[in-house]
């Protein structure tokens, strides 16, 4: 009779043991990356196109138009931790996935409703033409544009947060073999969403300038419902993380509120004497242990024993779990708070990319977007540049360097997940420094022929729109390192009951970002109003008058101190062991 492996841990969709060979792997994880591939091609465009919505068809100035974007964006990367809280704790990373992906759906089909009823938008006007007094979008019809966005934001939210994990949740972390894949397919989602965004970035967008916003939006529409289709199809073969019984917040916080507590207390000489559960009398199917490691000691407090051992007790008494907590539970709190520098120092990256999806498109419409005489790319689809590059060495990095960097280093990634994001961050400010040389450049060209009041797209500046590529080619190495190497950190560091709030903590960063560029947007214009005849270095609509150049400076030299901020931490975190111990009990054997 032929013997089925079974996955700890894991379920198939009717509750029954996952079995390897059936259910999971490799093969099984092409349906997350094509969701995410499909989900992809539904919204690149709009992250990079809708700057262009609000500002030309719905009338907004520039910098609000930005502000809307980055809001929506911050918005849709902030809720994936109430997404990602909820698949971890009570309905299930597949599932909180598949609701999301509906409710983008949803989002995306309104959003091209509106785009096609001339009646639900403001009346037609150039915003770009002095004193044409366009009238903003407004009443019902606002409504009707927020609610949308918000749903797309909820919608993208679950995404980002529940569909990563669950394709993790595909392969086993203890299996040598299916370790190594799994570190391959934290690549291949990046290079799944290059595929989509690369579609997205020049067929919809060229549809959404050329055919009419609500063709673009719909085809976005179809995407995600493929997407959706691709996703449910898989459930019969998917490993299923089973939900916990406690709740997985709730026991990280329990350590702090302890340790507090137990302030007072001095620690024992030993950390043997720390408080553990007994592996053999535990009778739990399955109970994760964690060594103790030498690091934020005064979370230990929290682990003191006051009393005997309610195992060892003639009439036993479960501890109160606010007072005192397991060794494993103590880990797993340390973990989390080493998360939070590196968690930090990844947000001005995030704040650099924001301005790729705004400033860099509103200079694009400023400048000569012709690629032959009658052949013109929108300036939405600027980011095809790294895209394409990415899309071209994401495998040779997975298939040829990570082998090779395997060989030297003995790591299973190559080189470290820190090391990664520590280039990505280097490169954003590089990318930052190329961008404000590449402005003062632009703006010479419009003083130089006299076309400082130029209008954009009908007058554009007699220089070419590919000099923004080099800023974007930049930024897009960055994001090939940071990103994989981020997603990739926050989920193999986490506490397995806290996968999803983990690698959530990545949009989480990116949401704080966005938000912290709408909030610097605001600041520097407060800042500069009296210094500048624009008033402010990013007022107004006219870039050729303001001091886009010197924002990207101010940017490049963040970006710059907080890679210094960042190697500080990074150089002082300590790994959590990579073979977690596990202790599975079944009928009284270990």
């Amino acid at each position: 009779m032929e013997k089925h492996e079974l996955v700890e841990g894991k379920v198939d969709w009717k509750g029954r043991a996952a079995v390897k060979g059936k259910h999971g792997g490799r093969r099984v994880s092409l349906f997350i990356l094509g969701t995410l591939g499909f989900e992809s091609l539904a919204n690149m465009a709009l992250a990079v196109n809708l700057i262009t919505y609000f500002n030309g068809v719905m009338h907004f100035d520039i910098s609000d138009a930005s502000n809307v974007l980055t809001n929506f964006l911050g918005t849709s990367y902030i809720l994936s931790i109430a997404v990602a809280y909820l698949a971890d704790s009570y309905i299930g990373r597949y599932k909180a996935a598949l609701i999301a992906a509906c409710v983008e759906f949803l989002g995306i089909a309104l959003l091209t409703l509106q785009a096609h009823f001339p009646n639900l938008m403001p009346p037609l006007c150039n915003i770009f033409v002095a004193n044409s007094n366009c009238e903003k979008v407004r009443g019902g019809n606002a409504a009707l544009l927020f609610a949308a966005l918000y749903l797309i934001a909820a919608g993208m939210a679950g995404i980002k947060a529940a569909l990563p994990s669950h394709g993790a949740d595909q392969f086993d972390e203890k299996d040598p073999k299916e370790a190594i894949q799994m570190s391959s397919f934290f690549n291949w989602v990046l290079m799944s969403i290059c595929i989509g965004g690369a579609i997205s970035l020049v067929f919809v967008v060229w549809v959404q300038t050329n055919k009419g916003w609500d063709w673009g939006f719909g085809i976005s529409t179809i995407a995600m419902l493929l997407g959706v289709i691709i996703l449910a199809v898989g459930i019969p073969t998917y490993r299923i993380h089973v939900i916990g019984g406690t709740n997985p917040i709730v026991d990280i916080i329990q350590v702090y509120v302890a340790s507090f507590r137990n302030r007072k207390l001095s620690l024992p000489e030993s950390p043997e004497e720390l408080y553990e559960i007994d592996r053999d009398k535990e009778s739990a199917t399955e109970v994760e242990f964690l060594p103790h490691r030498d690091i934020f000691r005064f979370l230990d407090k929290a682990a003191i024993q006051t009393t005997i051992p309610y195992f060892q007790a003639s009439e036993p008494q479960i501890p109160n779990p606010w007072k005192l907590c397991r060794v494993t539970q103590v880990e797993n709190a340390k973990i989390i708070i080493g998360m939070i520098p590196i968690f930090c120092s990844t947000i001005i990256m995030s704040t650099c990319l924001a301005q790729l999806q705004t400033f860099s498109i509103q200079q694009g419409l400023t400048m000569d977007n012709r690629i032959i005489k009658h052949i013109r790319i929108p300036p939405a689809t600027l980011p095809i540049i790294p895209i394409t590059f990415m899309i071209i060495i994401v495998p040779i990095y997975d298939r040829v360097l990570v082998p090779f960097a395997r060989k030297l280093t003995g790591h299973i990634t190559g080189i470290t997940h820190l090391q990664r994001i520590g280039i990505g961050l280097v490169l954003s400010s590089v990318s930052m420094a190329s961008a404000a040389l590449m402005e003062v450049k632009r703006k010479k060209v419009a003083e130089d022929q006299n076309m400082l009041d130029a209008i954009p797209v009908i007058q554009p500046l007699p220089i070419s729109t590919f000099w923004l590529s080099f800023q974007f080619f930049i930024f897009g190495i960055a994001d090939m390192f940071t990103y994989v190497g981020l997603l990739e950190f926050f989920y193999s560091e986490a506490p397995k009951s806290l996968k999803s709030i983990s690698t959530s903590f990545l949009w989480c960063s990116m949401a704080l970002g966005y938000f912290f560029s709408t909030v610097l947007v605001q600041l520097v214009n407060k800042a500069t109003k009296d210094l500048t005849k624009s008033g402010g270095w990013l007022a107004g609509n006219n870039l050729n008058r303001n001091h886009l150049n010197l924002f990207y400076w101010l940017l490049s030299t963040l970006s710059l101190i907080n890679f210094f901020n960042y190697l500080f931490w990074a150089r002082r975190y300590k790994y959590r062991p990579q073979i977690p111990q596990v202790y599975i009990h079944r009928s009284g054997k270990a």
